[in-house]
């Protein structure tokens, strides 16, 4: 399955670049506050970055890599994520949670299988945007 990974490819390449995840973990495009939202390039970061969905850390470059991972253990890991991040299903409610667990995994596995595995990614809010092709990882 292709999914969406933290990564220091391309970082630097282009202003208010930043990468706090661990290299390799699963990344999630995550929530974006109201400043990002009406400015993506604004102070905060969110509307230009992946969530970590291990370290709670983020970055704003993300390989696409071909995972032997199941749906179900991809949902295992939002599982985790959201309950690490303050919102298991005894902070928000078991129905709300089986709600933002079952979306979450929907749109992981919606978002990178179109996407050749090595090729680099930024995000803009809900859109992803080529940093490079799979032939230029590791080229400046």
């Amino acid at each position: 399955m292709k999914l969406l990974t933290a990564t220091r490819e391309r970082q630097g390449e282009q202003a208010g670049d930043f990468c706090f995840a661990t290299e390799g973990e699963l990344v999630l495009l995550g929530f974006v506050c109201a400043a990002d939202e009406a400015e993506p390039d604004g102070g905060c970061g969110c509307g230009r970055a992946f969530s970590g969905m291990s370290s709670l850390r983020a970055t704003t470059t993300a390989l696409v890599r071909d995972l032997d991972l199941s749906i179900d253990e991809v949902r295992l890991a939002v599982e985790s994520y959201y309950a690490a991040a303050g919102m298991g299903p005894d902070v928000i409610g078991p129905a709300e949670f089986a709600e933002a667990v079952s979306a979450t995994v929907e749109d992981m596995a919606d978002v990178a299988p179109w996407l050749p595995a090595g090729a680099v990614v930024g995000r803009r809010l809900d859109n992803l945007v080529w940093r490079s092709e799979p032939n230029e990882v590791g080229q400046p």
